[in-house]
């Protein structure tokens, strides 16, 4: 089977294999990130067309999947539910969202059929969201398909912990490679108030769970809004002192029914305050050209603390990513409203080729960046349980 993080054997090397490299310098108060952040701009555009070039070089990827930006896709993010065992503020409205009827959705041979056209075009990356992706009855079966594609070197899974614990053994081998465990508190009361639903504990154990088994880094999304869990970003940053977790602080962000305000936004320089204030010692790594995050270091720790600055310091020049939703649509960026369906082509009878054209059509529209996040609130878009986080 195949273990991306197999051949780890400290900590830290989990991001040293990986390409990633310690930036010699410490971030001080003050500075925050804006002087890495000038270096990083300034080399962003050598590195991402070397990137490219080796990309092409090792993986030939099909025209399919650039778009008119020179930007090559490939990691695909695919929902495989919009159902979900938790109610949490920011991705859904209180009073619920209306779901898709379940045979509008993608069956399991159509989810392995189209993916497979991605992979046999050059995407080498797969992550499986939701809803809850680990609520879907066949999500073993899914998983071991999906890890089976020639060319896929990485199969992940967004998940919230709720029922991991237990499947994770059985996901493993059926070619899990990688995962991300959302969780938003470690107050369980607080947790009950943020998602409307029990089971703090049950997530916790699935972060042990995941290590236990050698997963590395485990990486433990979370979604910062001020005056509901920003007063806990240094005890989030405390869980990557004795092990492997990979702590990702993501900006609150604007979709359908999840009442956003730039209020309760904390940006990431805030949020970064903060942890300098309390662990002098943190440091910039060299992040790959397609990374989402802003990845840090910090003395003594075995784990690492990362940004996703969604709102603030957008990273669409780099963007590599595409959206298949659970309905079929297919979708070029998080935040546009543009979707084609594949599904609908797809029960039609067309044939791969058909398939291919349409995929490299909305590519091939994607625009250069999203809007600003007060436009992005404006703009009609699903709800996040419907796109898949």
């Amino acid at each position: 089977m195949r273990r991306c993080f197999s051949k780890i054997t400290d900590c830290h090397l989990g991001f040293k294999n990986s390409n990633f490299f310690l930036v010699g310098s410490e971030v001080g108060s003050g500075s925050v990130t804006r002087t890495i952040a000038t270096t990083s701009e300034r080399s962003f555009s050598t590195s991402y067309a070397a990137h490219q070039v080796d990309q092409t070089k090792d993986n030939p990827v099909s025209d399919m999947l650039i778009d008119s930006f020179g930007r090559l896709h490939t990691y695909l993010r695919i929902s495989l539910t919009e159902r979900c065992n938790l109610r949490c503020q920011y991705c859904m409205p209180s009073e619920g969202v209306e779901l898709t009827p379940k045979p509008q959705l993608l069956s399991q041979s159509e989810i392995v059929r189209l993916a497979g056209l991605f992979v046999s075009a050059g995407v080498n990356k797969i992550r499986l969201t939701g809803g809850e992706p680990t609520i879907r009855k066949d999500i073993e079966e899914i998983c071991l398909q999906l890890s089976s594609l020639k060319g896929l070197k990485n199969l992940a899974i967004t998940t919230n912990g709720i029922t991991l614990a237990k499947k994770l053994p059985k996901l493993q081998e059926c070619g899990l490679d990688s995962l991300n465990i959302s969780l938003d508190t470690l107050v369980p009361a607080k947790f009950e108030f943020l998602t409307r639903r029990k089971g703090h504990d049950r997530v916790m154990k699935s972060i042990d769970t995941a290590i236990e088994l050698g997963y590395n880094p485990v990486k433990v999304n979370c979604v910062v809004m001020r005056g509901l869990n920003d007063d806990e970003i240094c005890d989030f940053v405390e869980l990557t002192r004795a092990k492997p977790i990979n702590v990702r602080f993501i900006e609150f962000m604007p979709f359908d029914g999840n009442v956003w305000n730039v209020k309760k936004l904390v940006p990431y320089a805030e949020m970064m305050d903060k942890v300098v204030k309390r662990f002098p010692s943190i440091k910039r790594m060299q992040d790959h050209p397609t990374e989402t995050a802003k990845n840090f270091t910090i003395d003594g720790h075995c784990g690492s603390v990362s940004f996703i600055t969604s709102m603030t310091e957008h990273f669409c020049s780099g963007c590599n990513r595409l959206r298949l939703l659970a309905d079929g649509n297919f979708k070029v960026c998080l935040f546009g409203p543009s979707e084609v369906s594949l599904r609908d082509p797809l029960r039609s009878g067309a044939d791969d080729e058909a398939l291919r054209e349409i995929i490299g059509a909305a590519v091939k529209r994607k625009k250069a960046a999203h809007a600003g996040m007060l436009d992005i609130a404006k703009t009609a878009n699903r709800p996040m349980i419907h796109i898949g986080g």
